[in-house]
């Protein structure tokens, strides 16, 4: 079980801790998951996905699963596994649910940070979300803010439920200048 990080307050935000979750954490993530699931505007996930689907696809698939806490209670969570097998495993991906309530207050600041951490440790060249909604600008933001580009958008690739056809943006995040910093400056 990996430490867990800390982000510190940042103009009065609370404190939010990152840890491992596991099996017993899926009674708290599950009602994240199912509210974004649902809401269709996000992910490209299917919006009538039941709980047995969802838990397989996000607690028992991937590589790495952690929650996002403030006094105890999760308000968030993060899953990561490499993007693809093979030649593409040595670039990380993953997915980041806030619950509603909180979004906005650094929660999904945490868990990115906490992924970026994870994936320059496990030796990952890159990290790469796959399908970021183009209108889903809270997150563009906050992974822009991160370091990660845009590579690319799929025009009208995600049917949103209020805008219809929106692009599907491709982001990118080198972890080139980690892995330096982790060898003394050596490349």
């Amino acid at each position: 079980m990996q430490p867990s990080v800390e982000t510190p307050p940042d103009a009065g935000r609370p404190v939010t801790t990152v840890r491992e979750a596991g099996a017993a954490d899926w009674p708290v993530i599950w009602p994240i998951v199912q509210e974004v699931v649902r809401a269709a505007d996000t992910f490209a996930y299917e919006p009538t996905m039941g709980e047995a689907d969802a838990r397989t696809g996000w607690l028992e698939a991937p590589r790495r699963v952690v929650v996002a806490e403030r006094d105890g209670v999760v308000v968030g969570t993060a899953n990561m596994y490499p993007n693809r097998p093979g030649p593409g495993s040595h670039v990380a991906s993953g997915s980041i649910m806030v619950d509603r309530a909180v979004r906005g207050s650094g929660a999904g600041r945490a868990l990115v940070e906490d992924m970026i951490a994870w994936a320059a440790r496990e030796g990952f060249a890159a990290i790469q979300f796959n399908a970021v909604v183009d209108t889903n600008a809270a997150a563009v933001h906050l992974y822009e803010s991160l370091g990660f580009v845009t590579l690319g958008i799929a025009p009208g690739a995600f049917r949103h439920p209020e805008l219809g056809d929106v692009g599907l943006r491709i982001m990118w995040r080198d972890l080139s200048d980690l892995r330096e910093a982790d060898a003394g400056g050596e490349a």
